[in-house]
């Protein structure tokens, strides 16, 4: 059944949309028929009045409108939204041997624009980033307490892209009951060991933790196997999930900086979590850039260096300084490693592109005098895929490196 609000796009503006891009930018609209609220489904018309889409309105957004189905037949309703989410949520099933802590539905790459919903453990982490996916709240909550029957759902909406669809930053329990410690989640390594993480839902970045670098840590585990007992040094270490998984990969060593004491400390907490003796990590609170000119001054080498700062840009206005800033911490890490050490460098900025960033560390090498190769593009985990007809959702890229 077609919406008696519609939203009609100018001449020659339709072809993303026929090609399954689901964002409509304001700039595409020619005109609006009715008086849809905020979050509200509209139908999607071609300049020939041809139907082309259903999608949830945004007036606020640049996005004025997120494509919910390119089906005529399919209504946007609590049935939708409990098709939707049960089918993201099968589509993850053969991960589950793989941790307790997955991304169960990605935004676009779900068909679910604008919706994110985390699991750890027992507990679900929901993100509404979007005007059209905040007024379905509701019916998310009550599919999700179907589907999963979680112990409790937390709305973690406290991200800044929120502002931009004219809503307020929100933390809030939304079903269950809140934990009273940090939930631990786990992650399977490579040589049978298992990674344990404590993780505190209200507080922690992003949804808790970055589900996003599971396979990444897997990685450095399998890789700290061949270190000959190394060092390795992990820069923006959070709560020191690639760290440790090297110690238990057989890294003899780690030092973790990160410029938060408290996460450092969760991240202490987590080397005792796993069973390891305290005196085989540091946990060095500073900035990163001046703790690796430090090193650098000092003469230091590490066998493996992890990279994995915050992103560095947030418009194409910062592109530029966000550059140097890439180029200077992969310089002082090229300046930091032996001979024959490994680096893994990402990148989570969506506007710099695999391409630049690659262009980036190249260029970085060239100033090191260093020759290096790259073994392996790296990215997101599978539990974070990307809809080719949405190149936009692969933002994390990642490079792993080795000195000759």
């Amino acid at each position: 059944m077609k919406s008696t609000t519609k939203l009609i796009l100018k001449a020659g503006r339709d072809k993303p949309v026929r090609q399954r891009h689901p964002w409509i930018f304001s700039g595409a609209i020619d005109k609006l028929v009715g008086s849809p609220n905020s979050g509200q489904t509209v139908d999607v018309l071609a300049a020939d009045g041809s139907w082309l889409a259903r999608a949830g309105y945004s007036p606020a957004s640049q996005i004025r409108a997120r494509v919910w189905t390119w089906d005529a037949a399919e209504n946007v309703d609590d049935d939708f939204w409990q098709r939707r989410l049960a089918s993201a949520i099968a589509r993850r099933a053969w991960m589950r041997k793989q941790s307790n802590a997955l991304r169960l539905v990605a935004a676009e790459a779900d068909l679910l624009p604008g919706l994110i919903v985390d699991q750890y453990a027992d507990y679900l982490v929901v993100q509404f980033l979007t005007a059209a996916a905040d007024a379905w709240r509701t019916s998310v909550v009550s599919a999700l307490q179907q589907i999963c029957q979680p112990a409790g759902i937390l709305e973690r909406s406290d991200v800044e892209v929120r502002a931009l669809e004219g809503l307020p930053s929100n933390i809030t329990w939304l079903a269950g009951t809140p934990p009273t410690t940090p939930i631990i989640i786990w992650e399977a390594l490579p040589n049978g060991n298992t990674l344990q993480l404590a993780v505190d839902l209200q507080h922690g970045h992003k949804t808790g933790l970055y589900l996003d670098q599971r396979t990444n840590r897997s990685l450095l585990a399998g890789l700290a196997q061949h270190l000959n007992g190394g060092t390795v040094l992990n820069t923006y270490a959070y709560t020191g999930g690639f760290g440790i998984a090297a110690l238990l990969g057989g890294a003899q060593h780690v030092i973790n900086i990160d410029s938060a004491a408290d996460v450092l400390a969760l991240g202490a907490q987590n080397l005792a979590l796993n069973g390891l003796a305290a005196e085989r990590a540091d946990w060095v609170v500073a900035g990163v850039p001046h703790q690796l000119r430090l090193y650098r001054d000092q003469a230091r080498q590490f066998d493996a260096i992890v990279l994995d700062p915050p992103k560095f840009v947030q418009n194409q206005g910062q592109l530029e300084k966000a550059t140097r800033a890439y180029k200077d911490i992969n310089l002082q890490a090229f300046n930091l490693l032996a001979p024959g050490g490994w680096l893994l460098t990402f990148s989570c900025s969506g506007l710099l592109s695999p391409d630049l960033f690659q262009k980036i560390v190249f260029g970085a090498a060239l100033d090191a005098g260093k020759a290096v190769q790259i073994v392996q593009y790296l990215g997101q985990a599978p539990d974070h895929p990307v809809l080719l007809s949405v190149p936009e959702g692969q933002y994390l890229k990642g490079l792993l490196c080795r000195v000759l």
